[in-house]
């Protein structure tokens, strides 16, 4: 046991070491950028950029949706993302028959979501957007996905999300803690949205994340919560309801496994679970452990997420048996109050003020 308690001991005081050279690396980074010797662009066309600064499952993917549904109507939209997770490098243009592995998981999802909007993956974020303007002259609006820390770009909003379950204010940078940036760069974000509030969430709690995050007058926050759809089947012409209260085995690849078996909870007899990393690349030994927990428990279905459906719904390994038996729960930002609303509003606003040439960075 002691034995036990000094490796931990140790293993910690490492971990504290590499978080601390690892703030170091960041705030030089931040530095530089802030004196010009590393240059953030500008473009002339508005980018809403959407991001986090910690590790692990926020709802910025939702946050994305939302936004592409709702200027989709009036905006020629185009969605990018780093992709991560895909096998591929360099620029590319998302198509509905693509694979996870090609593209990515969160990318594919939403060009099949909304397959009437351009997605594109690439690393090099600056660089695609002038090679967007160049193939697609009629876009008027870019949606970033995960672009905050990227700070070769220099968007015209950054929307911050945060889990409502982490307190960031005692949390510590990786690797010892989740944060993957400093509490200090949260001065050039715009907007934050703090999902995954509870429904008894308190005054006093709405409180304390605004006296943590908002450092700016000109800084918003707002509070939401997830909600879920029906339960799809990963398979077309599977037909079976999944009824309130029925035996689900939850299985998910994302950031926040803990977060989702306990959404699922609220709703069904979660009976066991599979917890996979986040951006999880499914093979058979996969399939195999699934197959075991249906053998497990015969009268359950597997629950998913929808960034695993996509990456389930094309596999040919997959018999018909489990097939049957794979189902997800689309899932969408519910807003406290009217908070929706006063968002878009203020995103309108800016928008419209930087084409009448009247918004100036950081009022």
């Amino acid at each position: 046991m002691i034995g036990i308690y000094r490796n931990c001991s140790v293993k910690k005081f490492f971990l504290k070491i590499a978080s601390l050279i690892y703030g170091v690396v960041i705030k030089l980074r931040h530095m530089l950028f802030d004196m010009n010797i590393l240059h953030s662009e500008s473009f002339d066309i508005p980018i809403i950029c959407v991001g986090n600064i910690t590790v692990g499952g926020t709802g910025k993917t939702p946050t994305v949706e939302m936004l592409v549904e709702y200027y989709s109507d009036s905006y020629n939209i185009v969605v990018l993302s780093r992709g991560y997770g895909r096998t591929t490098k360099g620029y590319r243009v998302v198509q509905v028959d693509d694979t996870y592995r090609a593209v990515g998981d969160e990318p594919l999802q939403i060009k099949r979501k909304f397959p009437n909007v351009t997605v594109v993956v690439c690393e090099k974020r600056a660089f695609a957007i002038h090679r967007i303007q160049e193939e697609f002259p009629e876009v008027n609006l870019i949606i970033m996905d995960d672009g905050f820390q990227h700070r070769y770009v220099n968007p015209l909003i950054n929307i911050v999300i945060f889990d409502a379950n982490r307190e960031v204010e005692h949390d510590n940078l990786l690797p010892y803690g989740q944060l993957r940036d400093t509490t200090n760069s949260l001065d050039r974000a715009h907007y934050f949205i703090v999902t995954k509030c509870p429904e008894d969430m308190k005054p006093i709690q709405m409180r304390v994340w605004r006296m943590v995050l908002v450092q700016k007058p000109s800084q918003e926050i707002y509070f939401s919560r997830m909600q879920s759809s029906a339960p799809c089947a990963v398979f077309a012409g599977i037909e079976a309801e999944v009824k309130s209260g029925a035996e689900v085995i939850a299985m998910s690849g994302i950031g926040s496994n803990e977060s989702f078996n306990k959404g699922l909870a609220q709703r069904y007899n979660v009976v066991d679970t599979l917890d996979l990393d986040d951006h999880h690349s499914y093979r058979m030994s996969d399939l195999k452990r699934m197959q075991q927990l249906i053998a497990k428990h015969p009268n359950a279905v597997i629950m998913t997420t929808e960034k695993d459906a996509v990456k389930l719904a094309n596999s040919a390994a997959i018999p018909e048996d489990l097939r049957q038996r794979l189902f997800y729960e689309k899932i969408s930002l519910r807003f406290v109050g009217d908070s929706r609303m006063a968002l878009f509003e203020k995103i309108d606003n800016d928008i419209k003020n930087r084409d009448n040439g009247a918004y100036i960075k950081g009022l």
